[in-house]
């Protein structure tokens, strides 16, 4: 295809712009016509070491092809059976003559399909747990960095009671936490499909072997040993239950939502100059106005996140739909919603791990708005503290309340209360008295110990479990 030709087509924003080659890859169609050949290979070495007359010159033959696919030959084989699978077995076949014969012996067409999503399934979840391993690290790097770095916190996105950055963080980190065990939940215990046959019974099987019930629950074992999978589905129709696809998107799913959740408070934050990404020294930020330094990779994350939260709604129609044994309409949805996902979620990862690792905090912006508030998020200890000392709560509090109204037209509003409040003998506070409970870390409560103690109690022991995690995350270039 030339150049022009290609822009005169459309192309996925995923394979174009956001997701990594790796992922890309495993939900390409030379990945999964290479692991069909594969599970070929797999099911007649087993059938071999099991006792059917199956040659090592045909297993050799097949194993020298694997990579060889003529895709050509594949979609005009296509064209005359319209079934996907017999396309590849007889492509397959031409270029293993002496092997054509047993390749696919006892099988249905999900043996291939379904095993090979399960393949798919596994890898794919392990590099999106890789690249998150890598975002949990660098996040919580942030969070200590900023556990004591005291900033105004928000409830109905309304000034609250102080927090710290790097509690607020570890809030995010929680999340992403709780997703990250879900996926290593899912890597795990993901099952194998297997060999069962047309209808789950393994009837072929049973009958290759000559009734033989034992060689056929360890041609299983076999199989599924090859592929790095623990255990096989004890149970199945043609297909393998596709809650277990509902099960992974529900997974990326609570991802996306935590991602933008995350996303969202960075915006809200960067509208006040207290977060902000990195901003190239080219960068546009507006077309129209040349000032304009706008959140985009927060911004991208949220977009992509909404996509990938509306996909997760496909796998749970599909599996409400399933007729008896089997039915082929989850074909087509599938193959396009659950590669889907995952690219989004590993274009969110891309995204995600360039904004962690560049993420500023203005400390000085943030200890302003903080002083700002200061005098009104502190009134109630000052009250608490009068009346404990004699003072009348009622005539107190209106004394409170006008130094509010004053004090939030006063360019130095902290020095305002402090003035008005130590003039007034009712207010029992000596200059001492009052500077402990302006005192900002008396405010923040045990945010701090928070962190500390979440970060080595709850993130440090995941992160060493998964010490040697190794990815490599694609910089973000646009």
């Amino acid at each position: 295809m030339t150049n022009a030709a290609r822009h005169e087509e459309y192309v996925s924003p995923f394979s174009a712009r956001y997701a990594s080659k790796e992922m890309s890859h495993l939900f390409s169609d030379h990945f999964r016509a290479s692991t069909f050949r594969r599970l070929w290979i797999s099911l007649a070495r087993a059938q071999q070491t099991l006792g059917l007359p199956i040659q090592q010159t045909q297993i050799a033959q097949m194993e020298g092809q694997v990579e060889n696919i003529n895709f050509e030959a594949v979609k005009e084989y296509e064209k005359r059976f319209r079934h996907d699978v017999m396309a590849h077995i007889h492509a397959y076949g031409d270029l293993c003559p002496d092997a054509k014969k047993i390749i696919h012996l006892g099988a249905t067409s999900c043996y291939v399909t379904d095993n090979a999503d399960l393949i798919q399934l596994k890898k794919a979840i392990r590099l999106l747990l890789d690249k998150l391993i890598a975002v949990l690290k660098n996040l919580s790097a942030f969070a200590e960095t900023e556990a004591k770095t005291a900033c105004l916190s928000y409830t109905h996105y309304q000034t609250a009671q102080p927090t710290t950055v790097g509690k607020r963080a570890c809030l995010w980190l929680q999340d992403l936490l709780l997703d990250a065990r879900e996926w290593e939940r899912i890597e795990h215990s993901l099952p194998f499909l297997g060999a069962k046959g047309a209808t789950g019974t393994q009837a072929s099987f049973l009958s290759l072997f000559e009734g033989d019930h034992s060689k056929v629950q360890k041609l299983e074992t076999l199989i599924a040993k090859d592929f790095g999978f623990a255990k096989t589905l004890p149970i199945s129709g043609q297909t393998y239950s596709r809650k277990l696809d509902l099960n992974c998107l529900n997974a990326l799913e609570s991802f996306a939502a935590s991602v933008h959740k995350m996303a969202t408070d960075i915006r809200l934050l960067a509208h006040d100059g207290e977060l902000s990404e990195a901003f190239g020294k080219e960068q546009v930020g507006s077309s129209a106005m040349p000032f304009k330094k706008n959140p985009i990779y927060s911004e991208r994350i949220c977009g992509i996140a909404r996509f990938v939260i509306s996909l997760a709604q496909n796998p749970a129609y599909t599996t409400a739909t399933q007729w008896l044994e089997r039915s082929l309409d989850d074909s087509s949805n599938r193959r396009l919603s659950i590669p889907e996902a995952f690219l989004g979620v590993d274009a969110i990862l891309n995204i995600l791990s360039h904004l962690v690792s560049s993420l500023r905090v203005d400390r000085e912006i943030v200890h302003s708005n903080l002083e700002k508030n200061l005098p009104f998020l502190v009134m109630e200890n000052l009250l608490m503290h009068a009346v404990k000392k004699g003072g009348n709560r009622q005539t107190l509090h209106e004394k409170l309340r006008q130094i509010a109204l004053h004090a939030q037209k006063h360019s130095h509003p902290l020095s305002h209360l402090k003035t008005e409040v130590e003039k007034d003998k009712e207010f029992h506070a000596s200059p001492q008295e009052l500077n402990s409970l302006l005192n900002v870390s008396f405010l923040i409560g045990r945010a701090p110990e928070q962190v500390a103690d979440f970060l080595q109690n709850e993130v440090q022991p995941f992160l060493a479990k998964h010490k040697n995690s190794s990815v490599t995350i694609p910089s973000v270039e646009i």
